[in-house]
């Protein structure tokens, strides 16, 4: 099947092109270019004066629309999968939670069984190892009880599934982190900094490990101010700082207009820049979902959260617990913060994203020979189409 999008604006790796063109042959990007006209036997998407962007990529994304990853069904993962589609999402990595070994089993393995699985939603790219190796006093909305340090008779039997994890988080202060770590690199897995109150020397020192990325910037990490509550003087920097710093790492950012001010949004694109920096939805179940309590997790080891509007937030409302917004809504609380160009928010919300994970080559621009996820916005920058593979995703709204 050939797809031809027209009538708009295309947003290319580096500039914007005003009257562009975009041709696809089944689930790949074929041609790039000016507008050439109509072709007879091509399927023509009009893209009504428009912005056609790469398909938005998510690193971080625990559930949406009443399911969880962690609940260890296929429907739940197809749920999922199906419903951060609608807001724009064509690739992402399962995330999951703090959790007893089994139900991280379980989860491994519906991953794998899902990884280059056709299907009516966004692409499986390999699971994000998310927890049980967090600081407990930096553990978020992640239950307490399944909190553990990195051992290698807990961690081996999820390193058997290396071939379907893409990236695994670590608080580098926890005793055993450095094995964990190097055990991640031997086996091909990303590292992530995240849930940790480490020092700005112990982030280094990680740095030295192979950690290349941290979790949700300003979220569930030290900063000069608690690092001071342990040693007032000299005062010291956190994991906040270190990322901010240090060029081998980038991060990622939740842009649903809770969790960070705007000035905090402009901070980080500003240091990091878009080469260096994704937005991530970090959503629960509760996305597309009426307000009241959920399970952030597993059914029966989870942690009770309360959806509030826009907000995630804890039982007790004193604490922000994920996200429950999709990308696109991400999207445009991005462009407001920064007014950066689209060609930037395109790295940031595709082409970053897909960077960090070595999939460039694949997915995360508008490129000859990559696969045909593109997005149809329209000028007040409301998703209108979304394609994966070439082929239209039926939106419920």
């Amino acid at each position: 099947m050939m797809n031809r999008f027209c009538n708009g604006s295309v947003i290319i790796r580096d500039r914007i092109l005003p009257d562009g063109e975009v041709l696809t042959l089944d689930d790949r990007i074929v041609e790039v270019g000016p507008s050439t006209g109509s072709s007879p036997g091509i399927t023509l998407i009009d893209l009504e004066e428009g912005y056609l962007l790469p398909g938005f990529v998510d690193l971080h994304v625990h559930g949406g629309l009443g399911a969880d990853f962690m609940d260890g069904t296929e429907e739940s993962f197809s749920t999922v999968l199906q419903a951060h589609s609608y807001h724009g999402t064509t690739s992402l990595t399962p995330t999951s939670t703090v959790a007893p070994a089994n139900q991280i089993l379980k989860f491994l393995e519906l991953t794998k069984k899902f990884l280059n699985h056709s299907h009516n939603g966004a692409r499986v790219l390999g699971a994000h190892l998310y927890g049980p190796y967090f600081a407990p006093e930096a553990r978020g909305c992640h239950p307490a009880d399944s909190l553990r340090p990195p051992s290698h008779d807990d961690y081996k039997a999820y390193l058997a599934y290396a071939d379907a994890i893409r990236t695994a988080t670590v608080a580098p202060e926890l005793p055993g982190a450095q094995e964990f770590a190097q055990a991640c690199q031997r086996a091909g897995i990303r590292l992530n900094v995240g849930h940790s109150h480490a020092s700005f020397a112990q982030v280094e020192t990680a740095i030295g490990w192979g950690v290349r990325h941290v979790d949700h910037l300003f979220c569930a990490m030290s900063d000069r101010a608690r690092m001071k509550l342990q040693q007032p003087y000299p005062m010291r920097g956190g994991v906040m700082e270190a990322t901010l710093y240090f060029d081998e790492l980038t991060t990622e950012i939740i842009c649903d207009g809770v969790h960070l001010a705007p000035d905090l949004i402009r901070l980080a694109y500003k240091v990091k820049g878009p080469q260096r920096l994704a937005v991530v939805s970090d959503t629960s179940r509760a996305m597309d979902m009426p307000d009241g309590l959920y399970m952030f997790g597993h059914p029966t080891s989870g942690q009770q959260i309360r959806k509030e509007g826009y907000q995630g937030l804890t039982v007790d409302r004193t604490g922000l617990a994920s996200g429950v917004v999709g990308l696109d809504y991400a999207f445009r609380v991005f462009l407001n913060a920064t007014r950066a160009s689209l060609v930037d928010a395109a790295q940031v919300f595709s082409l970053t994203p897909a960077r960090i994970l070595g999939l460039e080559s694949l997915i995360g621009s508008i490129e000859v020979g990559k696969k045909a996820d593109l997005l149809v916005f329209d000028r007040d920058f409301n998703l209108k189409r979304v394609f994966i593979n070439g082929r239209e995703i039926a939106r419920p709204f």
